[in-house]
């Protein structure tokens, strides 16, 4: 059996990621170690499921000009490169129009979900899904 243990997402200034996604979205930074080139191997978790799953602050872009190119590409189209699930899609949209994050889609019912997309500042829009 497997199981999810980490996953990753580009950005392009960990440093900056670090605050936004602890800051902002309530992650919490799990691990954080220097790995080179000032580069870091720099993890967060959901701040209500520390044991879950992690999400690797990859310096790729700055590292690999085809993950630059990709994550770029995704950016210009408006597509998300990951989701985040929340139980309130519209509170949690409130609360961070209320920290200055932009949006570019509003809370938006798509049939059994509710989406809205966000700019995580680092190179990314990030879908949050609401259940219904």
């Amino acid at each position: 059996m497997m199981k999810i243990k980490l996953v990753s997402i580009p950005v392009d200034n960990q440093e900056k990621a670090l605050e936004f996604y602890t800051k902002k979205l309530n992650f919490v930074k799990k691990i954080d170690v220097p790995v080179g080139d000032g580069n870091r191997w720099l993890t967060v978790v959901s701040g209500e499921e520390q044991d879950g799953p992690e999400l690797l602050l990859e310096p790729a872009p700055v590292n690999f000009e085809p993950t630059k190119v990709y994550q770029k590409a995704l950016f210009d189209a408006g597509i998300p490169y990951t989701q985040f699930n929340t139980s309130n899609a519209q509170k949690e949209y409130e609360r961070l129009i209320d920290l200055g994050v932009t949006f570019s889609v509003k809370p938006t019912e798509m049939g059994t979900v509710k989406i809205a997309v966000f700019n995580d500042t680092c190179g990314n829009h990030i879908q949050i899904v609401e259940v219904l």
